[in-house]
């Protein structure tokens, strides 16, 4: 057996949840690894919705998405993803964060509790059923230790008869190691 590194792990999630023509969200561009990655699965019929704060992040991913022919299907908003409402309400079948700091940029703007947790409850909203967020999260500095408690916090808390969530993480890694928490919209359950 081979275990998966969590951003593998995370991209095989979403190439197992994703299908050609689906509606999905990256909240944290980033350098576009990605946003590249779902503009492959939704394919030309579906479509992805980018967020990100930082400029210099959504020219990386408009450049990663152009050199691989992948574009027309994507919209990158220069904004944070606690403004998702104000762009969609469309039904969203996968959302995916890497939470931190733009790697190769400045490690002082970095994503928040706040805005990450408003995000992840405008997503929960919008999910399909069988639909996933996926959160990766990079908590080696002040900021990401915050919001890796309040987002762990949140996640706790979350109703089972509504969601499924999970945590994915190598336990035995030193240096705060990234992990994954999946949010997972369950079918209602029917009366009897």
């Amino acid at each position: 057996m081979n275990l998966r590194g969590i951003l593998p792990f995370a991209h095989d999630t979403l190439r197992k949840v994703v299908r050609s023509g689906d509606y999905v969200v990256d909240a944290t561009c980033g350098n576009g690894h990605d946003t590249l990655l779902l503009a492959e699965l939704v394919g030309i019929n579906g479509h992805v919705l980018g967020f990100d704060i930082q400029q210099l992040a959504i020219d990386a991913t408009n450049t990663r998405l152009e050199n691989a022919g992948a574009s027309s299907q994507v919209e990158l908003v220069c904004a944070s993803h606690a403004r998702i409402p104000e762009y969609t309400s469309k039904p969203v079948r996968a959302a995916i964060f890497n939470l931190g700091y733009l790697p190769g940029g400045d490690k002082e703007i970095t994503t928040t509790a706040d805005s990450t947790l408003e995000s992840i409850g405008h997503l929960m909203e919008l999910l399909e059923v069988g639909g996933v967020i996926i959160l990766v999260i990079y908590h080696g500095h002040p900021a990401g230790k915050q919001e890796k408690d309040a987002v762990v916090t949140f996640c706790e808390a979350i109703p089972q008869q509504d969601f499924h969530v999970l945590s994915y993480s190598f336990i035995n890694q030193k240096n705060d190691a990234p992990f994954v928490i999946i949010i997972e919209k369950r079918k209602p359950r029917q009366a009897n």
